[in-house]
């Protein structure tokens, strides 16, 4: 299997990489450009170009896409601008534009991130929640109409093991997950069988 592999150099991308790397051909894509393609989420037609480079897939993956974090009454619609077309709008265009262009195989998958935030709000969180939100809604209604037996679903981790020393007092409480047990959820989404699926992790 050829998938594509977008954000392969965070945390998460790295740990999918690893896992997924001994089975398939992986192709990593990052914003930096650091291991493969560049691509920038926030701008379509970095997207084409990606698919244009890359060619016909048989599973896109996502493990990018960037919200601030800020309290309510700090937001300004700059704010909400940013996560939207980041990790909501990004991922989106991901999709459409991977539809549009024929890309992905018949019968392949798209695999997006979401998180626990669209169900378990933590201050500051709210524009990473409205994003979360937003992708996990978008999956179940693009399930129903992907051509070719195309299949689409989220990954939904709650905070990462490997991200504790940064973010451990904006999840007071929190249960940690490692990686790459997120990481399992993505192979079960590209092998297996569901659509319209978030995969919760740790929640």
């Amino acid at each position: 299997m050829k998938i594509l592999l977008v954000g392969a150099t965070g945390t998460l991308g790295r740990a999918v990489h690893s896992l997924l790397g001994p089975r398939h051909e992986i192709v990593a894509a990052s914003r930096s450009g650091a291991a493969g393609p560049k691509v920038d989420l926030t701008d379509p037609a970095s997207i084409a170009a990606l698919y244009a480079e890359v060619g016909r897939v048989d599973a896109v993956m996502c493990a990018a896409g960037g919200v601030p974090f800020r309290p309510v009454g700090e937001l300004t619609y700059d704010d909400l601008m940013a996560g939207a077309r980041d990790k909501m709008l990004g991922q989106v265009e991901l999709v459409r534009r991977g539809v549009e262009a024929e890309a992905v195989a018949d019968g392949g998958s798209f695999t997006l991130i979401t998180g626990i935030l669209s169900h378990e709000p933590i201050s500051a969180g709210a524009v990473a929640a409205m994003a979360n939100g937003a992708v996990d809604a978008f999956v179940r209604a693009a399930a129903t109409e992907l051509p070719r037996g195309q299949r689409i679903n989220a990954v939904s981790p709650t905070m990462l093991t490997e991200s504790l020393s940064k973010y451990d007092a904006s999840f007071p409480g929190f249960e940690p997950v490692p990686a790459e047990l997120a990481a399992k959820a993505y192979r079960k989404s590209a092998e297996g069988i569901q659509t319209g699926r978030t995969y919760r992790v740790g929640w």
